[in-house]
């Protein structure tokens, strides 16, 4: 009896990739299950790219100001994910919100991570609005992603403690941290595993 073939993962990036570069390194070892197919990005001449050329992965990007209009963008990159017949999308640092072309597509099987235990801090500034806020416990949530911001279920959380001296620049970094790995793993999971949705309840067997 064959082993399956690994799941096919698309990821979204828009700057250095570190998350991307830690799906790679996973994804090498058979056992992960994933197999990272195609990079796609919002911008050309970042990281994420460089990163994705180098591991031979192929790559394509979808400005959104190449478009007449947002609404033409999200049919693109929905067009264009799609054409990597994708298990799983991450959104690895990507900063664009996607639209309903691309939610209708795909809005059961993509993700994306946040530097913050949602619902509380959403947004862009997450760790500086959990320090602004006085809270004991940051961290990070992965979730999927639906048409709000950060608002979709929630698939797994990790709590990072806030220290005394922290500063947003330090907390942001201990949270990276926890979020790769958190990423890492349960993306593994999803794919290994499968996963059901339920009244916003993610559920992995």
């Amino acid at each position: 009896m064959t082993d399956p073939a690994p799941a096919r993962l698309v990821v979204l990036v828009s700057g250095s990739g570190s998350n991307l570069q830690a799906l790679l390194d996973a994804s090498a070892d058979p056992a992960y299950g994933a197999q990272v197919v195609a990079v796609g990005a919002d911008r050309d001449g970042i990281a994420g790219l460089d990163r994705a050329a180098a591991a031979g992965v192929p790559t394509f990007v979808d400005s959104v100001k190449a478009y007449e209009t947002r609404d033409d963008w999200d049919a693109a990159l929905a067009a264009h994910v799609a054409e990597f017949k994708p298990d799983l999308i991450v959104s690895a640092g990507f900063l664009k919100l996607v639209g309903p072309h691309f939610l209708a597509a795909f809005g059961d099987r993509y993700i994306n991570t946040h530097n913050a235990l949602l619902p509380s801090f959403p947004g862009i500034h997450g760790p500086r609005d959990a320090l602004a806020y006085g809270v004991k416990l940051a961290g990070a949530t992965l979730f999927f992603v639906d048409a709000g911001v950060d608002t979709g279920p929630i698939i797994a959380q990790v709590a990072v403690p806030v220290l005394d001296d922290d500063t947003e620049d330090t907390l942001t970094e201990r949270i990276k941290v926890a979020e790769r790995a958190q990423l890492v793993d349960f993306v593994g999971r999803l794919v290994r595993e499968g996963w059901t949705i339920e009244n916003r309840k993610v559920r992995i067997p």
